[in-house]
């Protein structure tokens, strides 16, 4: 027999790597050849988006991934090239499909842009044609008839197009030649066999592909020469289709296939086997030979391939065969949880950003397709945040209102991601803010005001108070600094006075205090933070100085000068409690420091006299006998109420006489003056009597003028002490010091003669005066003491 071969030729191109790009809403394809080399250029985006080479570095762009975790390409930004950054295996992508595809995503950043990136993957020719079997046996009956045909599994290769297989050739023999078509593969009896003559025969098939260089495989087919089987079994269908769900359980039965032969016994036995399948099928499916029953052995994923082509083969025991497809359909289900992916962030927020800005860029994808791919994205907490949908999958995490660092510094916020599934599914992604501070809160003070409590004579540069503000701004915009407001105290300034720690708010006194200088007085501290601007606060210390007895009572009368000569007359008709004189005395410190007492340390004649424990006034203890002693000398010690007590002394003469004259010492002083003086006084005395005079009859015309207008004393309780007798520094305060100015004291002498009367008034007070009351006269003893003065005047 002559064999003939018959070759299937295909048109054959050669492959170069063509780059293309293609811009329109925002998406880019470009086309090249797997297995480039890392590093090789694809193509510049830079220039294809009409971008300057520096944007890219400026806005921050990257490539991000769709659907896989591998990386094949990536971006120089600094060049805008479009690189290959890991290997690319198309057969390893996209199996035998002929389109193969990655789509990349180009994002920019400020303001926010995506591009979508369409990778075509090439194929070459760098695998060779491959058959699944070394051997393939085949048993053909002796009696089998010219044109009989007998199937042979094609060759595969796991390029596509023209790379593929393109053409068979069959090593030339006697018997059998090649007859292939588009979707058959087939030996043919050229020439009857003879058994007898040949039991075995060997053909060599070869398989070529169209690339370039031309790649081959080889099989060979050995042929056995039997007696008559001459049926082969034959499917109930050519194609099964089955569906089946992901991740389904181990040893689902996905479809079942059945073949039948004509033949009986050992040529009609059939049984089952997968043809020429790829590594992931054997790996996932089994199939049994005796049933026919298609299993799952391993985890099916949706993700990872959606369709399944399945060659079976039905075999009797004779070795005829024939071919089926089982096309399995991979259904999805809800078994990958949204991934939330983080892909820019503003990780220091000022308090003052405005609600609406955009701190974070968030990514979220889902594996899974249709409705389980649908995702809803949210902020759980009740945080000043929100998600803003934006390009596709990507979400603004924007601010909803003011932010106040002093009341929240940091925020977790937990972003949740659900898909649509049933049951739905979800994660979260927790992203960390902080918020950033700004000067925007005044120093406020612990207390409105302070008081400060000190005693005089204080020693400089002890501590009076102390003062402290709060502000809860954040470092620099929270440290504080004390100072005092520029013053003036007592005509003084106030840093003349106080000083304050800045960084304590410790006040100090800078000199001692005197309480009779000033008691009190008010400054105004400052506290300022180190913010820019700065911001500052006042608060008023009030300073208190508290008395302490640090001054001696100090006599106005008698007059403690030694030089002078003060005489008081007691008349010998003089009955016991009469008052004779008074010592008045005052003090300059204030509250009991001040509180005077009185008391008689010696004496001339010890019982004849006694002195006002508080009130300062000389009474007769008794009636005054003619063996008194007529010089009676008192000394009197005066004694304040502070701790511990201060005291002053003065001397009280007294003459016990009804007439100068009568004292020998006063009688030639006053007898040469009066004869000396006489006619001078007779003058005086007659121009004061027409003065009063006049000056009584201008009083009468004012009484009358004024006789509607309410009555009044025509002489008030002036104090009957000279303003000699006062100290320059003197002031009679209300409430503090001993002397008062409604304290009335009357003594009624004759001018101009030694022989001059002493009247005798009855006392204001009694012999101790409560601290809280004054001696005051009563509207008769202002008329007697009228009369009286009249009755003087006219003498």
């Amino acid at each position: 027999m002559m064999g003939s071969k018959i070759t299937l030729v295909r048109i054959c191109g050669f492959y170069t790597v063509m780059i293309w790009v293609h811009i329109a809403y925002g998406d880019m394809s470009y086309s090249f050849s797997e297995e480039m080399k890392r590093g090789s250029v694809i193509g510049n985006i830079a220039k294809d988006l009409v971008l300057k080479t520096g944007a890219l570095s400026t806005r921050r762009a990257r490539i991000d991934i769709d659907g896989t975790d591998k990386r094949y390409c990536d971006i120089n930004v600094n060049t805008g090239e479009l690189i290959v950054a890991d290997r690319i295996d198309r057969e390893g992508l996209c199996g035998e499909r002929a389109s193969c595809i990655l789509k990349q995503e180009l994002v920019l950043e400020n303001p926010l842009e995506l591009h979508r990136i369409s990778l075509h993957i090439q194929d070459i020719n760098d695998n060779s044609p491959k058959f699944k079997e070394e051997i393939i046996n085949l048993e053909i009956h002796e009696l089998a008839d010219r044109g009989a045909r007998f199937a042979i599994e094609e060759a595969h290769d796991a390029d596509v197009g023209q790379n593929s297989v393109q053409q068979y050739s069959l090593e030339k023999n006697d018997n059998f030649i090649l007859a292939a078509n588009k979707n058959t593969l087939e030996i043919v009896l050229d020439k009857e066999l003879d058994r007898e003559k040949q039991k075995e025969i060997n053909l060599l098939l070869t398989a070529l592909d169209g690339g370039s260089p031309q790649r081959s495989g080889t099989v060979v087919i050995h042929v056995t020469v039997l007696d008559a089987n001459d049926n082969v079994p034959v499917f109930s269908q050519g194609i099964y289709e089955a569906s089946l769900s992901e991740n389904s359980p181990f040893n689902t039965v996905v479809v079942t296939v059945s073949a039948s032969d004509a033949d009986e016994g050992i040529n009609g036995d059939v049984t089952y086997e997968f043809g020429h399948v790829s590594e992931e099928v054997i790996q996932l499916f089994s199939i049994d030979s005796k049933l026919g029953e298609i299993k799952v052995i391993g985890a099916v994923d949706y993700e990872t391939t959606k369709l399944f082509e399945i060659r079976v083969k039905a075999k009797d025991g004779l070795g005829l065969s024939s071919y089926a497809k089982a096309i399995i359909s991979i259904t999805d289900v809800n078994d990958n949880a949204p991934i939330v992916s983080l892909k820019s962030l503003t990780s220091l927020v000022p308090e003052n950003i405005s609600p609406g800005t955009e701190v974070g860029i968030i990514n979220v994808q889902d594996r899974d397709s249709e409705n389980n791919r649908q995702v809803r994205c949210f902020i759980q907490q009740n945080v000043p945040f929100k998600l803003v949908p934006s390009i596709k999958n990507y979400y603004s995490l924007v601010t909803t209102g003011q932010l106040d660092r002093e009341l929240v510094s940091d925020y977790n916020i937990t972003i949740t991601a659900t898909d649509e599934g049933s049951p739905p599914l979800s994660s979260s992604k927790t992203v960390q803010l902080s918020v950033a501070d700004i000067n925007d809160n005044p120093p406020v003070f612990e207390e409105q005001s302070y008081s400060a409590y000190v005693t005089e004579n204080n020693k400089p540069g002890s501590t009076l108070c102390s003062v402290t503000a709060r502000d809860p701004d954040w470092r620099q915009n929270g440290t504080l600094i004390y100072s005092l407001l520029p013053g003036e105290v007592n005509g003084s300034p106030v840093s003349s006075y106080l000083s304050v720690n800045g960084d304590t708010g410790v006040i100090h006194a800078v000199k001692s205090f005197d309480y009779e200088q000033f008691r009190s007085f008010k400054v105004q501290v400052m506290a300022r933070d180190n913010g820019s601007p700065p911001l500052s606060s006042n608060v008023t210390v009030n300073v208190f100085i508290s008395d302490v007895n640090d001054n001696s009572p100090q006599i106005l009368y008698p007059t403690p000068e030694g030089s002078s000569f003060m005489t008081e007359l007691v008349p010998k008709a003089a009955h016991g409690g009469s008052l004779v004189s008074k010592v008045i005395a005052v003090d300059a410190d204030s509250g009991q420091s001040a509180w005077l007492s009185y008391h008689i340390v010696k004496s001339t004649d010890p019982g004849l006299f006694s002195i006002g424990l508080h009130s300062g006034e000389i009474r007769t203890q008794r009636d005054i006998s003619e063996s008194d002693n007529m010089k009676q000398n008192l000394i009197v010690a005066v004694k304040d109420n502070g701790q511990p007590s201060l005291s002053a002394t003065c001397s009280m003469y007294l003459l016990i006489s009804d007439n100068l004259a009568e004292v020998p010492e006063l009688k030639d002083i006053f007898h040469d003056e009066t004869s000396s003086k006489l006619t001078s006084y007779l003058i005086i005395a007659l121009v004061s009597v027409s003065t009063f005079f006049l000056t009584f009859i201008i009083i009468i015309l004012g009484v009358r003028f004024c006789r509607r207008r309410k009555p009044r004393l025509l002489f008030d309780g002036a104090v009957a002490i000279p303003s000699a007798y006062l100290p320059p520094n003197y002031a009679d305060v209300d409430g503090t010091g001993t002397l008062r100015s409604t304290y009335n004291y009357d003594a009624y002498l004759t001018t101009g003669s030694r022989t001059s009367d002493f009247k005798f008034v009855s006392s204001y007070n009694d012999n101790t005066l409560p601290a809280d009351q004054t001696l005051k006269k009563s509207p008769t003893d202002f008329a007697d003491a009228f009369g009286q003065l009249e009755a003087c005047t006219e003498v």
